[in-house]
């Protein structure tokens, strides 16, 4: 493709996403799945004006899209977050991730397309969106609510648990045909991230002093080279970029200059990563998905079930009511970035041709519906039998037991 070609194509493929997603968003929709769709509209497979004929055209910058958003998971990410959140909030995190990711294993087997895609299934169906999360606690004003702690600390449990799946997938989608050449390369991906928790534990001062400068372009320059860096290091030992990217940002995290970094990241991550979810939407074919369009019923529909179990077993659990169980359980419904993620791993590895529709239309559905019955929350804790209390003029509201 000529320069000029390339550049027309990049810039287009900004503005279509941007446009699309300034569309969706009057109407209070997510921007993850707006990026996609917005790829699936000006994509190769769609009729009309095809903004890129070759998805791989993408590839690199879709590349650095992904790295700079587990980049910026690591910068968030505290352990000393999840400590301080006690036993029960780690207890309620690991219950989610049992439910879910087991029930997605469940479904991935019964579909039958295989046992490497049945793993990918189980990390799709089993960890939530943390940006579709997040934002929706900001915009719906319940950062203040005493389940909102709760719902991070799940999302900081599936981070947790996200770096060691990822590291575990890798090798097996990697096509290793033997025990030992899955040994081996579960090895070197076991090796890596020994080294960078070590740099992580005892190397802060060296990587502080790497860092440290008032200069924020210097600053810029810097963490960009080194998330990059180690993204491709661990490409190259099979680990895959994503981890590679999330620990080296959880490096910085110790760092003095950690504050400013994630300040500076910010549109970075936003420009790159709508690339990356754009680039995701042109690979896929609208009429593929709807020849998966049964099983992604059935996944959803799931999803919803596992949820509220989740929700109801986690507000039990931490002596929250029924207007909380019904937040926890709808606000943690969305998937978003993470399926996308292991949908591009699962590409990259040749699996099943009809993971990426499926996946695609899936987190489409979610990502949608999540946020839309997520703000509806309190009218659907009313409606259930048992959530209308009487009370006293003038008296604090009862709290609802959780069935």
């Amino acid at each position: 493709m000529a320069l000029g070609d390339a550049l027309i194509a990049l810039g287009g493929s900004f503005l279509a996403a941007g446009i699309i997603a300034r569309l969706g968003t009057r109407i209070g929709l997510p921007t993850i799945p707006l990026f996609m769709l917005a790829g699936i509209i000006f994509g190769p497979h769609t009729p009309g004006l095809a903004l890129v004929d070759n998805p791989a055209d993408l590839k690199v910058i879709a590349a650095l899209g992904l790295i700079f958003l587990l980049f910026y998971l690591g910068l968030e990410f505290s352990l000393d977050d999840l400590v301080a959140g006690g036993r029960r909030l780690v207890l309620a995190g690991v219950l989610y991730i049992l439910l879910n990711v087991g029930g997605g294993l469940a479904f991935g087997f019964a579909v039958g397309w295989g046992s490497r895609e049945a793993l990918v299934l189980a990390g799709v169906i089993g960890i939530s969106s943390s940006a579709i999360v997040t934002k929706l606690l900001v915009d719906l004003g319940r950062l203040g609510n005493p389940e909102s702690r709760l719902i991070l600390g799940i999302i900081v449990v599936e981070d947790v648990f996200l770096a060691l799946y990822l590291a575990v997938l890798q090798p097996v989608l990697s096509g290793a045909d033997t025990f030992a050449a899955a040994a081996i390369s579960f090895g070197k991906a076991f090796a890596f991230l020994i080294v960078l928790t070590a740099l992580a534990r005892w190397g802060t001062r060296l990587v502080n002093t790497l860092v440290t400068t008032r200069d924020d372009e210097l600053l810029v320059v810097m963490f960009t080279g080194l998330a990059i860096f180690t993204a491709g290091v661990a490409e190259e030992l099979g680990v895959s970029d994503a981890i590679g990217a999330f620990m080296i940002g959880l490096i910085l995290s110790s760092t003095k200059a950690a504050p400013r970094i994630r300040q500076l990241v910010h549109p970075l991550r936003d420009a790159f990563a709508a690339l990356f979810f754009f680039a995701f939407g042109l690979s896929i074919e609208p009429g593929d998905m709807l020849s998966v369009a049964w099983p992604i019923v059935i996944a959803v529909a799931i999803t919803v079930l596992l949820n509220i179990a989740a929700g109801v077993l986690a507000a039990k659990l931490n002596s929250f009511g029924r207007m909380e169980a019904v937040n926890i359980s709808l606000t943690v419904l969305s998937r978003g970035e993470f399926a996308l993620v292991l949908a591009t791993m699962a590409l990259a590895a040749g699996l099943d041709t009809r993971l990426a529709p499926f996946i695609a239309g899936y987190v489409l559905v979610l990502a949608l519906l999540g946020p839309l019955i997520a703000s509806r929350s309190e009218p659907i804790a009313r409606a259930l039998p048992g959530g209308r209390k009487r009370r006293g003029r003038g008296a604090p509201e009862e709290k609802d037991s959780v069935p």
